[in-house]
């Protein structure tokens, strides 16, 4: 089930739902919108020949403050990726999905490739996968909206949840656009 504006509240004020900074004005009928934070992670492609799923890339990649009135200006075909300027944490019983702006959309601007599901008991800013589809650039300024967050309840809450030690989660509690921990999934059994 997905949970309306009236739920998403309740949840807040029962601690189910963290966001920081929170604004009721925030939500929707049926989401919160969220906005862009102050800083971008950039491919250097020069850096390597190619990417190797199994190696690190924080060498690949720069990150970028992006403040005040100036732009991040998102090129034609360009991936970077960015953040929330909000902080979230998920109760065990809830999960999340993060959908962008249909506005921004229309304007070629995807925020996420496959990463819009937030597990229950997520903690941290969540990290945008940001393209540009249009043929023209796109300019991102830090605290514009940008995307928006659902939420639904399972049906018990998760036995694992997200952060369980167990689980070896890769981006527990991130504050800044975080490069891809694919690299740790090699050598598990």
């Amino acid at each position: 089930m997905v949970l309306s504006d009236r739920s998403i509240k309740e949840a807040v004020a029962q601690g189910r739902i963290v966001i920081r900074p929170w604004d009721p004005d925030m939500v929707q009928p049926a989401s919160v919108d969220v906005h862009m934070g102050d800083s971008v992670r950039v491919f250097r492609n020069s850096r390597k020949p190619y990417i190797d799923v199994r190696q690190s890339i924080d060498d690949l990649t720069e990150l970028i403050k992006v403040e005040g009135d100036t732009p991040f200006i998102l090129h034609p075909g360009e991936f970077v990726l960015g953040t929330t300027q909000e902080y979230f944490e998920l109760g065990n019983d809830l999960v999340a999905r993060l959908e962008g702006k249909s506005s921004l959309g229309r304007l070629g601007l995807m925020i996420h490739s496959t990463a819009g599901y937030v597990d229950p008991g997520w903690k941290g800013h969540l990290t945008l996968e940001l393209s540009n589809v249009a043929r023209l650039p796109i300019t991102l300024y830090s605290g514009m909206k940008i995307g928006q967050v659902s939420y639904q309840q399972l049906s018990t809450p998760a036995d694992r949840p997200y952060g369980s030690a167990s689980l070896g989660s890769k981006y527990q509690g991130q504050v800044e656009p975080t490069a891809s921990r694919a690299y740790r999934d090699f050598g598990k059994k």
